[in-house]
């Protein structure tokens, strides 16, 4: 029986690797699971010597790690591209979000403005600042703890606007997305992958990282809210 390759990933595309895992388990018949944390988290988790043969994360913090010789050379490869959009409870009142006007009204309307840790939510708060309203909403914001996605915010009371990747709102219960940001306030990430230098089964596991690229692959991303990296 084959040894199972692990990898680790972020928690925005855990809902993919894991649906990507059974169907490569199945078809192909390698097992594979995947341990999702924050992304934060993981690349601590990668730093401290975690035994894994595979890593999906964010391409900037990928691309550090890569730099410090956590990935074998010449296997990191983007995947996939998700957006950052918008959510309010259900059954509340659902704002426009057609242009910037009203991404500041729907900011400015909020009492509690849920972020995630990571780079989508330093660029949200960047994309604040850019607005001028740092200020405004700066007792308003409040940190998905890391692993959290932010829509749980949402759901428990504590927030009535998110802001998250598309993949960590999109089923959700209670929660209604409203969409991407508008015009040149939109914010994307791209999630890269490669094989960890620690892996025990580099060759195996730079097969999966092919089928984690392939057209299988890319249909079951834009299922779960994100796009391919490459046409």
């Amino acid at each position: 029986m084959n040894r199972e390759i692990s990898g680790l990933s972020s928690m925005a595309t855990r809902p993919v690797v894991t649906e990507l895992s059974e169907h490569i388990r199945r078809v192909h018949g390698i097992p594979v699971r995947f341990d999702a944390a924050g992304g934060v988290e993981t690349a601590r988790r990668v730093r401290a010597g975690a035994r894994a043969d595979l890593l999906v994360l964010a391409d900037g913090a990928l691309a550090e790690l890569a730099a410090e010789g956590h990935l074998l050379r010449h296997t990191v490869r983007p995947l996939w591209v998700s957006q950052v959009v918008a959510a309010v409870p259900e059954g509340t009142g659902v704002p426009a979000l057609g242009s910037v006007a009203d991404l500041r009204a729907a900011l400015l309307g909020a009492e509690r403005i849920a972020y995630s840790t990571g780079p989508s939510g330093t660029a949200l708060v960047d994309l604040i600042a850019r607005l001028g309203l740092a200020g405004a909403l700066r007792e308003r914001l409040v940190q998905a703890p890391p692993g959290v996605p932010a829509g749980t915010l949402l759901s428990s009371g504590r927030a009535d606007l998110a802001f998250q990747q598309h993949s960590e709102l999109m089923d959700l219960p209670n929660v209604v997305v409203i969409g991407p940001l508008p015009e040149d306030t939109a914010i994307s990430s791209t999630f890269s992958g490669g094989v960890l230098a620690a892996s025990a089964r580099p060759g195996p596991a730079r097969e999966v990282l092919g089928l984690l690229g392939s057209d299988t692959a890319s249909r079951t991303a834009r299922a779960r809210g994100m796009r391919p990296a490459t046409p």
